[in-house]
């Protein structure tokens, strides 16, 4: 199955400090899943899949990829797309204060 489009949406939340993006994937122009998440754990970057709490606590996915090339095919597309979005931010500038000199 082809990826066709990744979007994503960066967390600006220093709360969230593991939490680095919101991420949707388009297969085949066809069929999208929303919501896997770029998380920069203990051992680097990865994404994990949509899930939702279930009434017992534990998280299950709501979509998963089946095979581990397609597993690696999301994260791959997901995490390059994250550094081409990181890359392209624009860095703060300093404010440098002028001294009014009254004349």
């Amino acid at each position: 199955m082809r990826i066709t489009d990744v979007r994503l949406r960066t967390v600006k939340n220093e709360n969230e400090l593991k939490l680095k993006a919101y991420a949707d994937v388009t297969f085949e122009e066809c069929f999208v899943i929303h919501g896997l998440k770029v998380i920069d754990g203990q051992k680097g970057m990865f994404v994990a899949m949509p899930s939702r709490k279930m009434p017992d606590g534990e998280y299950k996915d709501i979509a998963h990829p089946i095979t581990p090339e397609l597993r690696k095919d999301i994260t791959d597309s997901v995490i390059a797309k994250y550094k081409e979005v990181m890359s392209q931010e624009i860095t703060p500038i300093e404010v440098v204060e002028e001294e009014i000199v009254e004349e």
